[in-house]
């Protein structure tokens, strides 16, 4: 057969004798304009055949008038870098410092907080994924990825595919205690913890080993980072099987708020509770995917700019608004957190006053 190849714009997975494979033009690395063009190569007893027909023929050059455009891709991606760094290490530190906060607080500890816990998790996981995969495939400018087949950037691209798998998980488990916790009226019910963790890391898990034991038997090449392979929806379905039914869970549970609001026969404080509900479901949109919906339909070439900067930029932030939301700005967190600075300010007092009393009979 014919072994991997890099013939400077795509790259050509290894093929048995006798064997052919075409590439799209829009499908190699954005040097063309989005055409219905296709190169096909042959694999014959004396190795690749040359590209049929050739690239400049099939496909329309873009009109790249000099190193200018090359070089405001180059630093608009450099920014982009920059920014998605800047939101991951902001989320990391804010959802560490929030999940301190849960955990350190025993008033604090209930089935809701344990589920916001084991989401910032989801999220620290998603964010250093995210350096992970960065420093093993990125560090080296030199790398030909088209040949780099390592367990450790295999293994890299893996850990990134779960995180991501349960964060959006996660993201729906929070959807589904959400609308749980309007139909059984506020009341806290810790039994369904346990499935709540199955849903959030379990399903992720068994994915991401389909998908490893796949890739390793039908499509083992590369790094594994290619989204044009077949095998990419074992993790896609998942993720948009995620997406739509917290989607539906989003308008299923704002049709209820608005319905509990409305009703007449509603205490007034229970009202009030709807109503901060309310305000905190419409401030959680990006909570709950929502905005995923417009890009989930989509193929991976349309909207490349549009698509990285809400995934890579917004994305990045996504974590610090989580934390802010749930933690800082939650109300029960601050009457907690005033209560045990005025209990340390009180001590500290205390102790004072003792230390001049003592000195004083001393």
């Amino acid at each position: 057969g014919c072994p991997t190849d890099w013939d400077g714009l795509s790259c050509w997975p290894a093929l048995p004798l006798g064997q052919s494979r075409a590439v799209a033009c829009r499908d190699i690395l954005n040097v063309f304009k989005k055409s219905e063009g296709l190169i096909q190569r042959n694999c014959t007893e004396w190795g690749w055949s040359l590209p049929s027909p050739p690239y400049h023929s099939s496909c329309q050059l873009e009109t790249l008038s000099s190193n200018n455009d090359t070089e405001a891709k180059a630093r608009r991606f450099v920014t982009m870098k920059v920014l998605y760094t800047c939101g991951y290490s902001t989320s990391l530190a804010a959802l560490l410092l929030a999940i301190g906060i849960f955990s350190c607080f025993r008033k604090l500890h209930c089935t809701r907080n344990s589920i916001h816990i084991h989401f910032f998790t989801s999220f620290i996981l998603r964010g250093s994924a995210v350096f992970i995969k960065d420093s093993v495939l990125f560090s080296d400018e030199s790398i030909d990825h088209c040949t780099m087949s390592t367990v450790t950037c295999k293994a890299a691209i893996a850990f990134f595919q779960y995180s991501v798998l349960a964060n959006f998980y996660w993201l729906l488990v929070e959807g589904l205690y959400l609308q749980t916790l309007l139909l059984l009226t506020f009341t806290c019910d810790r039994s369904y913890t346990w499935g709540y963790i199955l849903v959030g890391w379990g399903v992720p898990m068994v994915t991401v080993g389909v998908w490893v034991l796949t890739r390793l038997h039908y499509d083992d090449h590369g790094c594994w980072d290619d989204y044009s392979s077949l095998y990419w929806w074992v993790i896609k379905a998942p993720i948009l099987l995620a997406i739509f039914v917290n989607f539906l869970i989003f308008l299923n549970v704002t049709r209820m708020l608005a319905q509990k609001i409305w009703c007449p026969e509603l205490s007034q404080t229970h009202r009030q509770q709807y109503m901060r509900l309310t305000k905190s479901t419409l401030l959680l949109i990006p909570l709950f995917g929502v905005h995923y919906v417009v890009f989930a339909l989509f193929p991976e070439h349309v909207g490349v700019d549009a698509r990285l900067y809400f995934e890579l930029v917004l994305g990045s932030y996504q974590g610090f608004l989580v934390a802010l939301l749930y933690c800082f700005l939650n109300g029960e967190v601050q009457a907690e957190i005033r209560r045990s600075w005025g209990k340390w300010q009180r001590s500290m007092e205390s102790n004072v006053f003792n230390l001049a009393t003592q000195d004083f009979t001393a």
